[in-house]
C-alpha cells in the first residue's frame, strides 16, 4: 500500500532533520574523542580534568542524586519562564496601546538587564527566603526582556495595508491588534522564546547557587567543594540536555501554532 502524502512529507522532514544533524554529531564525536585521547595520553589527574568516559560512568552511578536534584531546577525554570512569559506579554500590550507607558517602562526594563545577577541573587534570596519564589523571580528577570523586545518588534512589523483596511472597516483598536498586530508578532515572539529558554536553566542554576536546599546548582556547588569535577561536569551535561529539550519543545510549539510558516531550515 502506498504511504499517504502527509506521511511521506513527515518522513522526508525527518530525514532532512537527521541529515542536518550529522555535522553537529560528527563534530561532537571528534571533540569527545580528542578529549578522551588527551586525558589518556597526558596522564592528567581525574581530579583536574576527567575523561568523558569517567563523567558518563560517574553520572550513571550517581543518577539518582542527579535526577532528584534536576526536578527542583526544572520546577524553578518552568515557573520562572511562565511568569516571564505572562509579564512580557502583558507589558508588551500596555506599551503597544499606550505609547507613554513604553517611554516610561522600557528604560527601566533595560536598566534591569544591567544588574549583575551575582549581586542581585543573594539579595532576592535574603528578601524572599530559600524557597521556590526567589528562583522563579530570578529566572523571570533573566528571561523576560528578550520576549518583551521580540513582541514589541513583532507588533511594529504589521503590514500597514492590513491595518489600514481594518481601520477603514471601523474595526476597534483591540480588534486590529487581535487580527493583525498579534499574528504579525508570532515569528518574532518565537525567536525571542528560543533565546529566552536557553537562559532559563542557567538562571535557575545560578539562583540555586545563591541559596537553595536542592537543585542542580547546589549539586554542582557540593561536587566542586568535594573536588569532584566529574560530577560537576555530569550535572552540566544534565543541564545542557534539559536546555536542549526545552529548546526543542519551543520548536514543536511553533510548528503547531504556525503550521503555515515553515522554519528557515525547512525552506533551504
Amino acid at each position: 500500500m502506498t504511504p499517504s502524502p502527509p506521511l511521506v512529507s513527515r518522513l522526508a522532514a525527518l530525514r532532512a532533520a537527521l541529515y542536518r544533524g550529522i555535522p553537529a554529531l560528527l563534530a561532537g564525536c571528534v571533540f569527545l574523542a580528542a578529549w578522551e585521547l588527551y586525558v589518556d595520553l597526558s596522564g592528567i589527574k581525574p581530579s583536574i580534568l576527567p575523561a568523558p568516559s569517567r563523567i558518563v560512568i560517574q553520572g550513571w552511578l550517581n543518577r539518582e542524586a542527579l535526577i532528584s536534584n534536576t526536578w527542583p531546577t526544572l520546577g524553578a525554570t518552568v515557573g520562572g519562564f511562565a511568569l516571564s512569559l505572562a509579564f512580557a506579554f502583558v507589558s508588551s500590550i500596555l506599551m503597544d496601546f499606550m505609547p507613554f507607558m513604553r517611554r516610561a517602562l522600557l528604560p527601566i526594563f533595560i536598566a534591569s538587564q544591567t544588574l549583575p545577577l551575582v549581586a542581585i541573587a543573594p539579595l532576592v534570596v535574603l528578601w524572599f527566603g530559600f524557597g521556590l519564589l526567589p528562583k522563579v523571580l530570578l529566572v523571570a528577570l533573566v528571561t523576560f526582556f528578550p520576549l518583551l523586545v521580540a513582541l514589541l518588534q513583532g507588533y511594529e512589523s504589521t503590514d500597514r495595508d492590513i491595518a489600514e483596511l481594518l481601520n477603514s472597516m471601523k474595526a476597534s483598536r483591540w480588534r486590529i491588534f487581535r487580527l493583525a498586530r498579534l499574528p504579525s508578532s508570532l515569528p518574532y515572539f518565537f525567536a525571542g522564546l528560543r533565546i529566552s529558554i536557553t537562559y532559563a536553566v542557567v538562571g535557575a542554576i545560578f539562583a540555586e547557587y545563591a541559596g537553595a536546599a536542592r537543585g542542580l546548582g547546589i549539586y554542582i556547588l557540593n561536587a566542586k567543594n568535594n573536588f569532584r569535577p566529574d560530577l560537576v561536569l555530569a550535572a552540566v551535561v544534565v543541564s545542557a540536555v534539559l536546555t536542549l529539550c526545552l529548546f526543542g519543545l519551543t520548536l514543536m510549539i511553533q510548528r503547531l501554532v504556525m503550521p503555515w510558516q515553515p522554519s528557515g531550515e525547512r525552506r533551504r
